[in-house]
């Protein structure tokens, strides 16, 4: 009994680093992008796809790796993409172009497939479901806790070290999580040994998801109308494939009779293209509108996530007992109010008003994210934990992607490809504005969908 207890302490400790630092990266590099900016005369299209290659591709390999370690084995998959993460987190501090970045990013996104998808379905299989809300919440907590200390990490070692150390600081943290992997986390989880991995269908998928996903980052060019409309039609196709062929990637039977699967994902998906541009758009703004240097902008960014890392815990014990729609619901409604806030940012909005918006929506999203996760996960049988976390990843990267694009497009209409000077500093504002608009019309519409899910118990 104690073994198992510890097998399930040290499992969550490696899943809970690995996640810490895939995030931890990603929002210290937001606080970075001025600078790498200013290093390789980089305009603010491309320094957005240094955050959207790595989403893009995170979306792209998702569902394909969720259902291989159903098959192969979960932990395997995980370990293999912490070695890939780590591999790449040391090529990328030798970057020597903003493409370079956004190539070693995208491969980062993989790697991040493989961890995330895994670190929530090995935490779920391990975990009785009496105690998987809590494992869970700490789970995301960290997820939350990276996102907090990255911007002052990211912050502090762009100002005084450089920003390439912050992909330097992943390797000690990767090593000993793949040393936890192999030496302390006993035992195999394959709840799908011996099917076959659908290839072609993974294929389709991706080539779906990417025609889509950058079409719509070009919009509004004619090309990126017609690569989302291939991508719509490849995915129409995949869905075909998927429903006839013996071994799916995505087994549609997950959605069928569900709707606390389908409209929990539904509200994941439209959460996190809420959300994730915030802290772009705001790393952005104090940097450039308020003259903050990136350490100074790192203080402000940090207090959203540490909210988040705060009360997701307590969210997630929540939803063991409370109906994970009734929190979610709630949680989605203050992201709203937050995002309505930031709608009317001007030159003259004080600091304290920009974090105590950033605390309430920190606040709301820790209400929402962790019972919804929980829903997701125990809407399902242990045989899907592995495509249900897949599918959860999904909806997360696509989100973020989404987030992204919707920026980038306001950005191309209103500011055009050029670098932010002095002279672009009220077109960047607006933009920032009707992008915070565009958000906090989607909540609304993402609160209706959370109380639409019904109950998990």
């Amino acid at each position: 009994m104690k073994a198992e207890a510890n097998n399930k302490t040290v499992a969550l400790v490696a899943a809970s680093l690995a996640v810490i630092f895939i995030t931890l990266t990603a929002s210290s590099l937001n606080v970075a992008l001025p600078t790498i900016g200013k290093e390789f005369n980089s305009d603010a299209i491309l320094l957005g796809w240094v955050v959207t290659a790595f989403v893009l591709s995170a979306a792209v390999f998702s569902i394909p790796f969720g259902r291989l370690a159903d098959i192969i084995g979960l932990k395997k998959i995980f370990l293999y993409g912490m070695i890939l993460f780590s591999l790449t987190s040391l090529v990328a501090t030798f970057s020597n172009s903003t493409l370079m970045l956004i190539v070693c990013r995208s491969v980062q996104g993989l790697a991040a497939a493989m961890i995330a998808v895994n670190s929530i379905a090995l935490v779920t299989a391990i975990f009785p479901p009496q105690e998987r809300g809590r494992a869970l919440g700490i789970n995301i907590a960290c997820v939350y806790a990276g996102s907090s200390i990255g911007p002052f990490i990211g912050g502090l070692l762009t100002q005084h070290i450089g920003w390439r150390s912050i992909f330097a600081i992943n390797l000690p943290v990767s090593l000993l999580v793949i040393a936890l992997l192999l030496w302390k986390v006993k035992g195999e989880w394959s709840a799908c040994k011996g099917e076959k991995f659908d290839y072609t269908g993974s294929f389709i998928y991706g080539f779906a998801l990417i025609a889509m996903m950058y079409g719509f980052s070009i919009l509004p060019g004619i090309s990126g109308g017609v690569l989302i409309a291939l991508g719509i039609i490849g995915l129409a196709i995949f869905l075909y494939w998927e429903n006839r062929t013996n071994s799916p990637v995505l087994n549609i039977k997950i959605f069928k009779n569900n709707n606390v699967f389908i409209f929990s994902n539904l509200a994941a998906l439209i959460g996190y293209t809420s959300i994730f541009a915030i802290s772009f758009l705001i790393s952005l703004y104090l940097q450039y509108i308020k003259a903050l240097t990136p350490e100074q902008a790192g203080f402000v960014l940090v207090v959203q996530p540490l909210a988040q890392t705060v009360l997701s815990p307590i969210a997630g014990r929540l939803s063991d007992k409370v109906e994970p729609r009734i929190l979610a619901s709630a949680g989605m409604a203050i992201i709203f109010l937050g995002l309505m806030a930031f709608a009317f940012l001007s030159n003259g909005t004080s600091l304290i008003t920009i974090i105590l918006i950033l605390i309430a929506l920190g606040v709301g999203f820790a209400l929402f994210s962790s019972p919804n996760s929980n829903a997701v996960m125990s809407s399902v049988v242990p045989k899907y934990f592995g495509v249900a976390s897949a599918v959860m990843s999904t909806m997360r990267s696509v989100g973020q992607m989404l987030s992204m694009g919707i920026t980038m497009i306001i950005m191309a209409v209103v500011i055009g490809r050029v670098a932010i000077t002095p002279n672009y500093y009220p077109v960047f504002l607006t933009s920032t504005r009707i992008a915070f608009g565009v958000f906090s019309a989607l909540c609304i519409v993402g609160v209706f969908t959370s109380l639409s899910r019904g109950k998990v118990r």
